[in-house]
């Protein structure tokens, strides 16, 4: 016990810069991740058949492609090909455009749950179809999908370690490995690596309980 407090007072400023990175990395791919997600999930529900197969792509591809060779492609790869990327812009991008596939599918489900009769009303009553999405849809649906959409934030913090290992951020666990080896004390190190990706996933989700007892759809 005495080790992991003497770990983490002689070594607080580190792990807290670790920890910021992080923070900056879930919050930066999670923007990403809902504003494509949104535009993707109007395209899987979009009437155009081309429209719903282009959102379809999309989904099948980031959904189905492991995000580490989404990384390397995003990076090494762009960079080989003459794009020049830093390892922030390549982080964030993988990590929010792989998410945001999970994010249209379970938006999409969400837009599911909101009645035909809606739809047809808003649109005799004369919105357009993109109208009715904005007011009338996706209102509604954000609200029957507060539960997954906590559950892909908090496996996205998870897959945030693999981010910062693939690309060499200094995040948590970037910092856990330089004081496992300056300091040898690996259970000290990796702990307080757990104790802040624990404090990351544990106020996502009392931040969704909060938002589930104040907004979601009682049926």
């Amino acid at each position: 016990m005495s080790s992991l407090v003497e770990l983490l007072t002689e070594n607080f400023g580190a792990l807290a810069s670790g920890f910021w990175v992080t923070c900056r990395l879930v919050v930066g791919s999670f923007i990403l991740a809902a504003i494509v997600g949104t535009l993707v999930a109007g395209l899987r529900i979009a009437p155009s058949k081309w429209l719903q197969r282009l959102g379809g792509i999309y989904v099948e591809t980031f959904r189905n492609v492991p995000l580490l060779v989404l990384l390397v492609i995003s990076y090494a790869g762009l960079r080989r090909s003459g794009v020049a990327i830093d390892t922030w812009t390549a982080g964030i991008g993988a990590l929010g455009l792989y998410t945001a596939a999970y994010f249209a599918e379970v938006l999409r489900s969400g837009v599911f749950a909101v009645s035909r009769g809606q739809i047809e009303a808003s649109l005799s009553l004369g919105f357009d179809y993109p109208q009715t999405l904005r007011r009338i849809v996706l209102p509604q649906a954000l609200r029957t999908v507060i539960s997954p959409v906590g559950s892909i934030t908090i496996a996205m913090i998870k897959n945030s370690a693999i981010v910062g290992a693939a690309l060499a951020l200094n995040d948590m666990l970037k910092e856990a490995r330089i004081l496992n080896s300056q300091t040898f004390e690996t259970e000290a190190a990796f702990f307080w690596a757990v104790v802040g990706y624990l404090i990351l996933t544990l106020a996502a989700t009392v931040a969704i309980r909060v938002l589930e007892q104040r907004y979601a759809i009682r049926r």
